[in-house]
């Protein structure tokens, strides 16, 4: 199986995006390395500790789908050149550096997962 390596998937992230909103925090990722799709979302992970995937959610083209729902029906996609705002509920962040994990399963790779590191805005 092809392994996509994290300091690419680490490209797919907006460097400054991390924010605190009003219900817990977001970023956004913005695909620049090839169209793409999800099957399933793994927990994301703050410092290490793992995030309920019932709090997350991602939005494109202002259609919000949980990180629950996803499915091969139902999938995360990864548009070419298009933002995507990826949402936490209950959680708000302290101005200091966060580690953010992610990770999801894709048809034909597996598991491919990365993390970043930044302070919110």
């Amino acid at each position: 199986m092809i392994s996509v390596p994290a300091f690419l998937l680490r490209r797919l992230y907006v460097k400054g995006s991390l924010k605190n909103t009003a219900n817990g925090f977001a970023f956004q990722l913005q695909n620049s390395l090839g169209s793409g799709y999800a099957k399933e979302m793994l927990p994301l992970t703050l410092n290490g500790q793992e995030i309920p995937l019932e709090t997350a959610s991602f939005s494109l083209d202002g259609q919000v789908t949980p990180f629950s729902e996803v499915n091969e029906e139902k999938p995360f996609t990864l548009p070419m050149n298009k933002s995507i705002l990826i949402e936490v509920k209950g959680k708000t962040l302290e101005p200091k550096p966060h580690k953010v994990g992610m990770a999801f399963v894709v048809s034909g790779l597996g598991k491919l997962s990365f993390d970043v590191t930044d302070t919110p805005a």
